[in-house]
């Protein structure tokens, strides 16, 4: 007997210094210092030089560490990724490096009080999604040269504001550039019509901000470059578009967030919102990611950042495009990608739910309810569509995609109250009256998620591992928005096509009732 247990201590052992070996080997400040130990320059940084008349500002005392992740994987950017695998839609595809604008060799030898005309400047392609990632340091932002509404007021105070005025008009000059005193470019653009074309392409984006905004870029010498604030932090400049709705909302915090790993940025980064919109309650998420929060008309004169970096538009994520082209990825564990790499494979929408879950506190390694566990309770969560004012052109009415809502959940109501294999809490998900964390709870801790086919369901990407998707889909909403998230994610996704809008309880229920057998019910 005793030899037994001591096999048992032995092997338990060994599986748990694998397990640690494996967790810190794909940490990421783990992961960061080893590559810092190596050759590798690619995130290397110029030290940022100052004004000793300038102020130097910050969002906050420190920016927000990196959550531990369960399904995190290391941001290698390896240049062998290859073309359309899934790392290069979801991770490691910006692995084309441009330098517009290299610093001096010696800026790290030069003064600190000083200007020593040590900007720089350089984007990353993808040629998977056909769009680019670009950072530079010392950059000036000139608020007055932005066209565009203030942006963060109280909704009901700009109804009827047009989208228009909204979104950013840049003139030339809105950005500078510091270059040293001997160039010959002073006064001149940093980028070329042809690199824009190259690595800014507009495709279907009628107005592509971030090309606009590199375009207005000017060079100026390093005596001309005067700020009335500094930012130290690394800062993201983001322009939204359809800021309101929560699809195009998460596709901009997942390209906020790519960003910032293919930067190697050591903590979460602070924002700058480049646009005029007002407030929304998605903007509780944005800070909650992200360490800090401003709009680019709150400064009052030109600021400069030591770090900037230009987040890709939501547009041009793998999540939007899978809308109009073929992005056949499974979801997978991140620990069985670490022991077997798969091309056809990702985790990293898992990875991305978990930052948002983490950004509020919620718990990763939360076990779901499934027949495995044993459990008998499980919370199934409708997700239900409500009148709201989104923005300021918005009637605050939504479009009915089940006309007979009310009638399928009080069916489903009736249905789980006299359920006697196993007891069904059926949660009424009116997200429009709780706040962001309590829809990202709601999410973490269902077993089944039904709605109908809505914005709202787009939060499946906190979802937990073995949660169900039930859609009821009408005839005039056949997308595969989610069917594709959950694909990616490795959920069992589960549609109910309708021919109309109208959708008939018992064929809800039966279809519920499967799926909750699958589960041990």
């Amino acid at each position: 007997m005793n030899s037994k247990y001591l096999k048992l201590f032995v092997f338990l052992f060994i599986i748990n210094s694998i397990t640690l070996s494996l967790y810190f080997s794909s940490h990421p400040d783990f992961f960061r210092r080893h590559r810092r130990s190596t050759s590798d320059t690619h995130h290397s940084l110029p030290q940022s030089t100052f004004s000793d008349h300038t102020q130097l500002i910050s969002f906050s005392n420190s920016n927000k560490p990196w959550p531990i992740l369960p399904s995190y994987l290391p941001w290698s950017l390896n240049p062998n990724t290859p073309f359309r695998s899934c790392e290069a839609y979801f991770g490691n595809g910006f692995t084309r490096r441009i330098d517009l604008l290299k610093p001096p060799p010696d800026i790290n030898r030069k003064s600190l009080t000083g200007g020593a005309g040590g900007g720089w400047f350089r984007c990353f392609y993808s040629q998977t999604l056909r769009s680019s990632i670009c950072e530079g340091g010392r950059v000036r932002m000139h608020p007055e040269k932005i066209k565009m509404s203030i942006g963060g007021e109280v909704l009901e105070s700009v109804i009827g504001r047009s989208e228009d005025e909204e979104l950013p008009e840049f003139e030339f000059g809105a950005f500078d550039l510091e270059v040293g005193e001997k160039s010959k470019s002073h006064g001149k653009k940093l980028a070329s019509e042809g690199f824009l074309n190259e690595y800014m392409q507009k495709g279907a984006i009628l107005r592509h901000t971030m090309r606009d905004l590199i375009d207005s870029i000017q060079l100026i010498g390093a005596n001309e470059f005067e700020c009335s604030e500094w930012v130290e932090e690394p800062t993201l400049l983001i322009t939204r578009f359809e800021y309101a709705n929560l699809f195009h909302t998460i596709t901009d915090w997942y390209s906020a967030y790519v960003s910032s790993r293919v930067t190697g940025l050591p903590n979460r980064p602070q924002l700058v919102f480049l646009d005029g919109h007002c407030m929304t309650q998605l903007e509780e998420t944005w800070k909650a990611v992200f360490s800090g929060l401003r709009y680019a008309k709150n400064f009052s004169g030109p600021v400069c950042f030591r770090h900037a970096i230009l987040s890709p538009l939501g547009y041009e994520t793998a999540m939007f495009r899978g809308l109009s082209e073929t992005i056949d990825c499974d979801g997978a564990s991140a620990h069985d990608l670490w022991q077997k790499p798969d091309n056809s494979k990702t985790a990293r929408i898992s990875e991305f739910g978990e930052m948002i879950r983490a950004a509020f506190s919620l718990p990763l390694h939360q076990q779901h309810h499934s027949s495995k566990s044993g459990s008998r309770n499980h919370n199934v969560l409708f997700v239900r569509r409500e009148d709201y004012l989104a923005h300021p052109r918005h009637a605050g009415k939504v479009q009915s995609r089940l006309s007979n809502e009310q009638e399928v959940f009080d069916a489903l109501k009736s249905w789980s109250t006299g359920h006697t294999e196993c007891k069904i809490n059926l949660i009424n998900g009116l997200f429009g009256h709780m706040t962001m964390k309590e829809q990202v709870r709601a999410i973490q801790d269902a077993s089944v998620i039904v709605g109908a086919h809505g914005a709202g369901l787009t939060h499946i990407v906190s979802a937990t591992p073995e949660t169900e998707i039930l859609e009821i889909v009408s005839s005039e909403y056949r997308r595969p928005h989610f069917e594709l998230i959950s694909k990616w994610k490795g959920l069992n996704y589960h549609p109910i096509y309708l021919g109309g809008s109208h959708a008939s309880p018992p064929v809800v229920i039966n279809k519920l009732r499967d799926i909750l057998k699958s589960l041990g019910c």
